[in-house]
């Protein structure tokens, strides 16, 4: 089965061989506290910072998941205010979480083809870069417009489909976030948040220590190579073997965005199916979204089963009138030669 659902999506067929030699390392049954694991995660900070070019002061720490990023930034990185904007469910989701934990949340919802603007200052900004539900994301420049229009803000941003696929410009925001499902081509359970030197001052400045993963806590474990709280050690451990297979994030990333080019272009001239996002400005690199009437949505999901093809679901106001296909780095150029020698007899 060829799986082109955005999450959990298809892992690099390596992963196979990465399983056996985590179990015969012995790495799996290690203290977490132990120099063996402290080695493990000092070389997998080393390759995340190398290959995505993360910031020297950018500090990446191990989370449940993406999810959890959400309840962090709340509870250790914001007192009153957070202004979330967001055009998809996985946005509005974010914002609605925030709200549940007592904070005063500013909505401001944009349109599917707008490209994001923002003045308005507030504590922290929340954006999602790559909305997972409708194929739409938040450019680089965008971002970094922005960060200059309104500069006191901590910005946060939800990198969960994009990041390890798309070259970010880190410091145009102050904390990204992202689980190994997707980009990373890992088995799910892990989330990866990655802060800068303002966020690290906005927690001091707050001093949350009232959770187990306060972001200060979680900090001092960083610094020690640490984790705080027993580690998903074998998601590290496959993590780490990925990295080290995977070119540097601006091969991988013009890869992706050509292959996403090549697609749009398909699905424009050599089908009768209709991308969800018109504005090729906002459209994401990483996941599009196909839209069609509920009855051929779900005829093409059943077709493509018979076929050995996974298509992804859609997914709020979407769900019943798109399918979605992650464009992902573990899916190979030949699996989507077989997608759309499908999709044209289909």
């Amino acid at each position: 089965m060829i799986s082109f659902y955005p999450g959990p999506s298809q892992v690099y067929p390596q992963v196979a061989q990465y399983l056996q030699d985590a179990f015969d390392s012995g790495i799996l049954s290690v203290n977490h506290r132990s120099a063996a694991a402290m080695e493990l995660v000092r070389e997998t900070y080393r390759l995340l910072h190398e290959k995505l070019d993360i910031p020297a002061d950018y500090a990446i720490a191990f989370v449940s998941s993406a999810t959890e990023c959400w309840e962090i930034i709340a509870q250790s990185l914001t007192t009153r205010q957070s202004l979330h904007a967001y055009n998809g469910a996985f946005g509005q989701k974010w914002a609605e979480y925030t709200q549940k934990l007592g904070l005063n949340v500013v909505h401001q919802p944009f349109g599917l083809n707008e490209v994001l603007s923002l003045t308005t200052e507030a504590e922290t900004i929340c954006l999602t870069q790559n909305e997972t539900s409708n194929g739409t994301q938040v450019t680089n420049s965008t971002l970094r417009k922005i960060r200059e229009a309104v500069p006191n803000a901590l910005l946060a941003v939800d990198a969960t489909s994009s990041m390890a696929g798309v070259a970010f410009d880190w410091t145009a925001a102050d904390v990204w976030f992202a689980s190994v499902q997707k980009c990373f081509g890992l088995p799910a359970g892990m989330g990866l948040l990655v802060y800068g030197p303002r966020a690290v001052e906005r927690a001091r400045s707050i001093n949350e220590r009232n959770h187990y993963n306060s972001l200060l806590f979680i900090d001092e474990n960083v610094r020690k190579f640490q984790t705080h709280y027993t580690p998903n050690v074998l998601n590290i451990y496959l993590l780490k073997r990925v990295l080290e297979q995977v070119p540097p994030i601006q091969t991988v990333a013009a890869a992706l965005q050509k292959r996403a080019q090549r697609l749009a272009t398909f699905f424009e001239k050599e089908t009768s199916w209709q991308l969800l996002v018109a504005n090729a400005a906002v459209r994401s690199d990483t996941v599009l979204a196909i839209t069609g009437t509920i009855p051929q949505i779900e005829q093409i999901k059943q077709t493509a089963k018979t076929r050995q093809i996974t298509l992804g679901n859609g997914y709020g106001d979407w769900k019943e009138t798109t399918f979605r296909i992650a464009n992902f780095p573990a899916i190979s150029d030949a699996d989507f030669t077989t997608l759309r020698a499908f999709l044209t007899e289909a």
